[in-house]
């Protein structure tokens, strides 16, 4: 190669250089990005958890069937207001009043024959066994005397021994027919006295029934146990219902229990007899005022949501929140008066760190630069943050846009008119 090839060669690499460092230098002279900005601010800020939820009886009483039976009548309706021992239904009895009847008339007899038996047994059969023996005893006796008698006047020569053996064979047939008696009376006693305990049994037995039954007749008329508003009434005239089956439910609904199904996020921002405002979209005009009452212990699985079970609760003194109605929670949990704020969209996650992307330099509407800064947060709504470290009412935060912002970034804040309209 001659040396004025070589030297052409050395010339194009040096200009080759030197275009390529001019178009990095080039590069890194970029525009700076157009953003917006705002100046942190004062407000009233509370944050709150909004969720749905499902109204309870505090102290429900539930009403089951406790016979297989016919509706016989309903005497009262659903979301009525009914006092203590008010009809409200009655079922037909008429097998168990008439097997009540004929328990009665059992426990009768056996009340009489336990009667009996405790006083000895029957009267006639008693009388009998007693003079049967008595008789017995008198004729062996008799012949016992006479058996005596003949033995003296054998010695005196005044008998015949023909005469003893005949007493003798009359006297053993007495005493076996005493002995015979003796056991029959023995069993007869006993036999009482297995009577008048089977008898005890009996009567229970009987009175154990009639109770049954009596229970079963009262059952046919079913009554408000308490003063309440009758919110559950599912059956009607001529319905048949098995044993378990519900009858009808009620509660005194003046103060009621809502059950709030809080998201999992939100749990740790609840704490008790915190304020409550319930709405239900049957009424979008009213709403209800209450307190939470339990916190949730436990996380449960509720459709694709996993939540916590707040229990809430609520007045209810127009009887407007009925038992099972869905209606939607909304718990108050912290409130700030007078707080520095900045929008949500200001603050950036970093974990569980927060930062906020300050303007610095020239000012409104020339260049500047971004600083990333930690900054430390507290209540917050839906649409702003508390800032309680970090901030003051002198910086410019920047909001974010459709460029990502960066630490050193230069930018180009564009809201000049509106920002100075809010500082005038």
């Amino acid at each position: 190669m001659d040396r004025r090839l070589r030297n052409r060669i050395i010339i194009f690499l040096l200009l080759a250089g030197v275009v390529a460092f001019v178009l990095v230098q080039l590069s890194r002279r970029q525009p700076p990005v157009k953003i917006t900005a705002v100046a942190p601010a004062r407000a009233n800020i509370a944050s709150s958890v909004t969720s749905n939820g499902k109204v309870e009886p505090i102290a429900p009483v539930v009403i089951r069937a406790q016979t297989e039976t016919f509706i016989q009548r309903v005497a009262a309706t659903e979301g009525q207001q009914v006092k203590k021992g008010q009809l409200l239904l009655e079922l037909d009895v008429k097998d168990a009043s008439a097997q009540l009847a004929q328990a009665r008339a059992k426990l009768l007899r056996a009340q009489n024959d336990l009667k009996i038996a405790q006083g000895g047994g029957k009267p006639d059969e008693a009388a009998k066994v007693r003079a049967d023996l008595a008789k017995a005893l008198a004729e062996r006796d008799r012949l016992q005397r006479q058996h005596d008698s003949l033995e003296r006047l054998i010695a005196k020569q005044a008998a015949t021994k023909d005469e003893l053996a005949a007493n003798e064979l009359a006297l053993q047939d007495a005493q076996r027919q005493v002995d015979q008696l003796t056991a029959a009376r023995q069993e007869y006693e006993r036999n009482v006295k297995l009577d008048a305990s089977s008898g005890v049994f009996a009567v229970e037995q009987s009175e154990s029934e009639i109770a049954s039954l009596e229970e079963k007749v009262r059952e046919g008329h079913i009554v408000a146990p308490e003063d309440g508003t009758l919110y559950s009434l599912p059956v009607r005239q001529g319905d048949f219902v098995k044993v378990g089956d519900l009858l009808a439910e009620m509660a005194d609904l003046h103060k009621v229990r809502v059950r709030a199904f809080v998201d999992e996020p939100d749990i740790g921002a609840l704490e008790p007899n915190e304020l409550v405002r319930i709405t239900w979209d049957a009424f979008p005009t009213r709403s209800w005022q209450g307190r939470t009452e339990v916190i949730p212990k436990q996380v449960v699985t509720r459709g694709t949501r996993s939540v916590g079970e707040l229990l809430c609760s609520v007045d209810n003194d127009e009887l407007e929140l009925l038992p099972n109605v869905n209606v939607t929670v909304r718990i108050n949990s912290k409130e700030r008066r007078d707080a520095l704020t900045i929008p949500r969209g200001a603050v950036e996650f970093d974990g569980v760190k927060r930062y906020a992307f300050l303007v610095k330099g020239g000012g409104l509407g020339a260049k500047n630069t971004l600083e990333k800064r930690e900054i430390q947060v507290g209540v917050a709504d839906a649409t702003r943050f508390e800032v309680t470290a970090g901030l003051t009412e002198k910086d410019l935060v920047a909001l974010p846009g459709d460029v990502e912002l960066r630490d050193g970034m230069s930018v180009l804040v564009t809201n000049l008119d509106s920002l100075n309209a809010e500082d005038r």
